[in-house]
Protein backbone atom coordinates (compact mmCIF):
# COMPACT_ATOMS: atom_id res chain seq x y z
CA UNK A 1 0.00 0.00 0.00
CA UNK A 2 1.10 2.99 -0.72
CA UNK A 3 0.34 6.96 0.13
CA UNK A 4 -0.78 9.62 -2.02
CA UNK A 5 -0.79 12.73 -0.85
CA UNK A 6 -1.91 15.51 -2.75
CA UNK A 7 -1.53 19.68 -2.14
CA UNK A 8 -4.05 20.71 -4.74
CA UNK A 9 -3.42 24.12 -4.23
CA UNK A 10 0.07 23.68 -5.09
CA UNK A 11 1.51 25.65 -8.21
CA UNK A 12 -1.86 27.55 -8.60
CA UNK A 13 -3.58 23.93 -9.00
CA UNK A 14 -0.79 21.76 -10.57
CA UNK A 15 -0.73 19.67 -8.09
CA UNK A 16 -4.40 18.85 -8.27
CA UNK A 17 -3.28 17.65 -11.80
CA UNK A 18 -0.11 15.72 -11.21
CA UNK A 19 -1.95 14.21 -8.66
CA UNK A 20 -4.38 12.47 -10.67
CA UNK A 21 -1.91 11.73 -12.73
CA UNK A 22 0.06 9.43 -10.27
CA UNK A 23 -3.30 8.21 -9.25
CA UNK A 24 -4.03 6.44 -12.91
CA UNK A 25 -0.25 5.65 -13.15
CA UNK A 26 -0.78 3.58 -9.59
CA UNK A 27 -4.24 2.56 -10.47
CA UNK A 28 -3.24 1.15 -14.31
CA UNK A 29 -0.43 -0.80 -12.23
CA UNK A 30 -2.76 -2.01 -9.93
CA UNK A 31 -0.91 -1.10 -7.23
CA UNK A 32 -2.70 -0.34 -4.26
CA UNK A 33 -2.42 3.42 -2.59
CA UNK A 34 -4.33 5.59 -0.93
CA UNK A 35 -5.00 9.32 -1.22
CA UNK A 36 -4.65 11.74 0.86
CA UNK A 37 -5.25 15.53 1.18
CA UNK A 38 -6.55 18.16 3.50
CA UNK A 39 -7.82 21.11 3.95
CA UNK A 40 -4.76 22.91 5.37
CA UNK A 41 -1.39 21.63 6.50
CA UNK A 42 -2.54 20.33 9.71
CA UNK A 43 -4.98 17.87 8.89
CA UNK A 44 -2.88 16.72 6.19
CA UNK A 45 -0.12 15.77 8.83
CA UNK A 46 -2.78 14.34 10.67
CA UNK A 47 -4.07 12.62 7.75
CA UNK A 48 -1.26 11.20 6.79
CA UNK A 49 -0.38 10.52 10.50
CA UNK A 50 -2.82 8.09 10.94
CA UNK A 51 -2.37 6.56 7.28
CA UNK A 52 0.74 5.24 9.00
CA UNK A 53 -0.44 4.05 12.03
CA UNK A 54 -2.89 1.87 10.13
CA UNK A 55 -0.29 1.13 7.40
CA UNK A 56 3.09 0.59 9.37
CA UNK A 57 4.68 -1.49 6.51
CA UNK A 58 3.39 0.47 3.57
CA UNK A 59 5.77 0.81 0.71
CA UNK A 60 6.04 4.78 0.63
CA UNK A 61 4.91 8.38 0.53
CA UNK A 62 4.58 9.84 -2.92
CA UNK A 63 4.16 13.63 -1.57
CA UNK A 64 2.67 15.63 -4.79
CA UNK A 65 3.31 19.14 -3.50
CA UNK A 66 6.17 21.46 -3.52
CA UNK A 67 8.69 22.35 -0.59
CA UNK A 68 6.20 22.90 1.35
CA UNK A 69 4.40 19.59 1.05
CA UNK A 70 7.38 18.14 1.16
CA UNK A 71 8.38 19.77 4.84
CA UNK A 72 4.96 18.99 6.01
CA UNK A 73 5.14 15.16 4.88
CA UNK A 74 9.25 14.80 6.21
CA UNK A 75 7.85 15.24 9.93
CA UNK A 76 6.33 12.67 9.45
CA UNK A 77 7.96 9.78 7.25
CA UNK A 78 11.31 10.66 8.72
CA UNK A 79 11.33 9.55 12.18
CA UNK A 80 8.45 6.35 10.83
CA UNK A 81 11.87 5.49 8.30
CA UNK A 82 9.19 5.11 5.88
CA UNK A 83 10.54 6.30 2.02
CA UNK A 84 9.72 9.52 0.87
CA UNK A 85 8.97 10.51 -2.87
CA UNK A 86 8.43 14.26 -3.79
CA UNK A 87 6.55 14.79 -7.18
CA UNK A 88 7.15 18.04 -7.99
CA UNK A 89 3.86 20.12 -8.32
CA UNK A 90 4.56 23.05 -6.53
CA UNK A 91 6.56 26.73 -7.45
CA UNK A 92 10.17 25.62 -6.53
CA UNK A 93 10.34 22.27 -6.59
CA UNK A 94 13.91 22.99 -4.47
CA UNK A 95 14.43 19.52 -2.68
CA UNK A 96 13.09 17.56 -5.93
CA UNK A 97 16.20 19.89 -8.33
CA UNK A 98 18.84 19.02 -4.87
CA UNK A 99 18.08 15.13 -5.56
CA UNK A 100 18.55 15.76 -9.19
CA UNK A 101 15.18 14.66 -10.55
CA UNK A 102 13.72 16.10 -14.01
CA UNK A 103 10.80 18.59 -13.12
CA UNK A 104 8.89 17.37 -16.11
CA UNK A 105 9.17 13.40 -17.26
CA UNK A 106 6.79 12.16 -14.40
CA UNK A 107 6.25 8.77 -15.90
CA UNK A 108 10.52 7.50 -15.65
CA UNK A 109 10.59 9.14 -12.19
CA UNK A 110 7.50 6.76 -10.81
CA UNK A 111 8.42 3.64 -12.97
CA UNK A 112 12.10 3.82 -11.20
CA UNK A 113 10.10 4.51 -7.70
CA UNK A 114 8.45 1.32 -8.11
CA UNK A 115 10.99 -0.50 -9.38
CA UNK A 116 14.58 0.09 -7.37
CA UNK A 117 14.59 0.00 -3.51
CA UNK A 118 14.91 3.35 -1.84
CA UNK A 119 18.47 5.05 -0.90
CA UNK A 120 19.37 6.93 2.27
CA UNK A 121 20.00 10.74 2.16
CA UNK A 122 20.99 12.95 4.74
CA UNK A 123 18.85 15.99 5.75
CA UNK A 124 19.11 18.88 8.23
CA UNK A 125 17.45 19.19 11.98
CA UNK A 126 16.90 22.79 12.92
CA UNK A 127 15.24 23.04 16.19
CA UNK A 128 13.86 19.82 15.97
CA UNK A 129 12.51 20.25 13.03
CA UNK A 130 13.62 18.32 9.78
CA UNK A 131 14.37 20.01 6.02
CA UNK A 132 15.48 18.86 2.86
CA UNK A 133 16.82 21.54 1.18
CA UNK A 134 18.18 24.88 2.43
CA UNK A 135 17.53 26.87 5.47
CA UNK A 136 18.05 30.61 5.50
CA UNK A 137 17.76 33.67 7.40
CA UNK A 138 18.48 37.24 6.60
CA UNK A 139 17.45 39.04 3.60
CA UNK A 140 15.59 36.32 1.87
CA UNK A 141 13.77 35.49 5.20
CA UNK A 142 12.44 38.94 5.61
CA UNK A 143 11.72 38.65 1.78
CA UNK A 144 9.77 35.65 2.58
CA UNK A 145 7.51 37.42 5.82
CA UNK A 146 6.50 40.17 3.47
CA UNK A 147 5.46 37.72 0.30
CA UNK A 148 3.64 35.83 3.81
CA UNK A 149 1.05 38.84 3.91
CA UNK A 150 0.35 39.91 0.28
CA UNK A 151 -2.61 38.31 -1.48
CA UNK A 152 -1.00 39.56 -5.10
CA UNK A 153 0.61 38.68 -7.15
CA UNK A 154 0.51 34.93 -7.31
CA UNK A 155 3.31 32.64 -7.57
CA UNK A 156 6.91 33.41 -8.32
CA UNK A 157 6.21 37.08 -9.15
CA UNK A 158 4.89 37.70 -5.73
CA UNK A 159 8.32 36.76 -4.42
CA UNK A 160 10.04 39.37 -6.74
CA UNK A 161 7.45 42.14 -5.40
CA UNK A 162 8.52 41.32 -2.06
CA UNK A 163 12.43 41.20 -3.19
CA UNK A 164 11.35 45.10 -4.49
CA UNK A 165 9.26 46.26 -1.64
CA UNK A 166 12.10 45.04 0.95
CA UNK A 167 15.45 45.75 -0.24
CA UNK A 168 15.07 49.64 -0.14
CA UNK A 169 14.81 49.27 3.64
CA UNK A 170 17.10 46.30 3.77
CA UNK A 171 20.07 46.91 6.37
CA UNK A 172 22.68 44.30 7.42
CA UNK A 173 22.46 42.24 11.16
CA UNK A 174 25.00 41.13 13.30
CA UNK A 175 25.06 37.83 13.43
CA UNK A 176 27.34 35.17 15.88
CA UNK A 177 27.69 31.56 13.91
CA UNK A 178 29.11 28.85 15.14
CA UNK A 179 30.40 25.80 13.22
CA UNK A 180 32.45 23.05 13.63
CA UNK A 181 35.49 24.45 14.13
CA UNK A 182 35.40 28.08 13.92
CA UNK A 183 32.94 31.13 15.56
CA UNK A 184 32.29 33.60 13.53
CA UNK A 185 31.17 37.39 14.35
CA UNK A 186 30.27 39.17 11.39
CA UNK A 187 27.28 41.78 9.55
CA UNK A 188 26.01 39.75 6.85
CA UNK A 189 22.92 40.32 4.61
CA UNK A 190 21.89 36.74 4.24
CA UNK A 191 23.44 33.04 5.97
CA UNK A 192 22.12 29.74 4.22
CA UNK A 193 22.72 26.50 5.52
CA UNK A 194 22.14 24.12 2.49
CA UNK A 195 22.12 20.41 2.99
CA UNK A 196 20.52 20.59 -1.13
CA UNK A 197 21.98 23.34 -3.77
CA UNK A 198 18.98 25.38 -4.35
CA UNK A 199 16.26 27.06 -2.79
CA UNK A 200 13.68 29.98 -4.16
CA UNK A 201 12.78 28.21 -7.27
CA UNK A 202 16.63 27.24 -8.69
CA UNK A 203 18.76 29.50 -7.08
CA UNK A 204 22.52 27.70 -6.66
CA UNK A 205 22.95 29.70 -3.15
CA UNK A 206 25.20 26.78 -2.72
CA UNK A 207 26.18 24.72 -6.22
CA UNK A 208 28.51 21.88 -4.57
CA UNK A 209 26.36 20.87 -1.60
CA UNK A 210 25.69 17.14 -1.30
CA UNK A 211 23.05 15.63 -0.30
CA UNK A 212 24.78 12.89 0.97
CA UNK A 213 28.02 14.11 2.10
CA UNK A 214 27.20 14.44 5.79
CA UNK A 215 28.21 18.16 5.91
CA UNK A 216 25.98 21.48 5.51
CA UNK A 217 27.73 24.34 3.09
CA UNK A 218 27.23 27.41 4.85
CA UNK A 219 27.21 30.55 2.53
CA UNK A 220 27.72 33.98 3.98
CA UNK A 221 26.37 36.90 2.59
CA UNK A 222 28.93 39.91 3.85
CA UNK A 223 27.66 42.81 3.36
CA UNK A 224 27.54 44.78 -0.08
CA UNK A 225 26.00 47.92 -1.15
CA UNK A 226 22.29 47.32 -2.58
CA UNK A 227 23.79 48.38 -6.35
CA UNK A 228 26.07 45.66 -5.99
CA UNK A 229 23.49 42.94 -4.49
CA UNK A 230 21.18 44.01 -7.66
CA UNK A 231 24.38 42.77 -9.94
CA UNK A 232 25.54 39.47 -8.03
CA UNK A 233 21.74 38.50 -7.51
CA UNK A 234 21.22 37.26 -10.33
CA UNK A 235 24.03 35.23 -10.58
CA UNK A 236 22.69 32.71 -8.31
CA UNK A 237 20.41 30.78 -10.44
CA UNK A 238 23.95 29.67 -12.21
CA UNK A 239 25.72 29.86 -8.63
CA UNK A 240 28.63 32.00 -10.13
CA UNK A 241 27.89 34.30 -7.54
CA UNK A 242 30.45 32.27 -5.11
CA UNK A 243 33.17 33.89 -6.50
CA UNK A 244 32.54 37.37 -5.41
CA UNK A 245 34.78 38.33 -2.79
CA UNK A 246 31.71 39.13 0.17
CA UNK A 247 30.77 35.63 -0.30
CA UNK A 248 31.73 33.11 2.24
CA UNK A 249 31.26 29.32 2.38
CA UNK A 250 32.00 27.09 4.96
CA UNK A 251 31.33 23.62 5.62
CA UNK A 252 30.56 22.13 8.42
CA UNK A 253 28.21 19.47 10.25
CA UNK A 254 26.80 21.48 12.98
CA UNK A 255 25.57 25.10 12.96
CA UNK A 256 24.51 27.67 15.61
CA UNK A 257 23.28 31.30 14.70
CA UNK A 258 22.10 33.81 16.60
CA UNK A 259 21.23 37.26 15.74
CA UNK A 260 18.03 39.72 15.78
CA UNK A 261 16.44 37.63 12.88
CA UNK A 262 14.22 35.19 11.68
CA UNK A 263 14.76 31.47 9.66
CA UNK A 264 12.87 29.80 7.43
CA UNK A 265 13.35 26.50 6.06
CA UNK A 266 12.78 24.77 2.64
CA UNK A 267 10.30 28.25 2.59
CA UNK A 268 8.24 27.66 5.70
CA UNK A 269 9.02 29.56 8.57
CA UNK A 270 10.93 28.12 11.54
CA UNK A 271 11.34 31.31 13.85
CA UNK A 272 13.21 33.71 15.37
CA UNK A 273 17.07 33.21 16.30
CA UNK A 274 18.70 31.69 17.58
CA UNK A 275 18.91 28.20 15.98
CA UNK A 276 20.84 24.73 15.97
CA UNK A 277 20.85 22.71 13.22
CA UNK A 278 22.68 19.55 12.37
CA UNK A 279 23.19 17.73 9.79
CA UNK A 280 21.85 13.67 10.04
CA UNK A 281 23.45 11.85 7.64
CA UNK A 282 21.22 9.29 5.97
CA UNK A 283 18.13 10.38 7.62
CA UNK A 284 15.84 9.84 4.88
CA UNK A 285 14.91 7.49 2.60
CA UNK A 286 14.26 8.07 -0.43
CA UNK A 287 15.11 7.30 -4.57
CA UNK A 288 17.59 9.57 -6.44
CA UNK A 289 18.75 8.92 -9.99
Amino acid sequence: MWAVVINPTSGSGKGSTIGSRVAAFLTQRRIKHQIISGTSASSVANNLSTFIEDFPECSGVLAVGGDGLAHIVLQITTPAQIPLAVIPAGTGNDFVRSLGWSLQDLDPYLEVILSTPPTSIDLGLVNGEWFGAVLSTGFDSMVNERANTMSWPKGPMKYNAAIAIELPRFKPRHYEITLDGRSISTEAMLIAVANGRSYGGGMLVCPDADISDSLFDVMVLHPVSKIEFLKVFPRVFKGTHVTHPAVEIVRSARVKISADAVAYADGERIGPLPISAQCMPKAMLTWIP
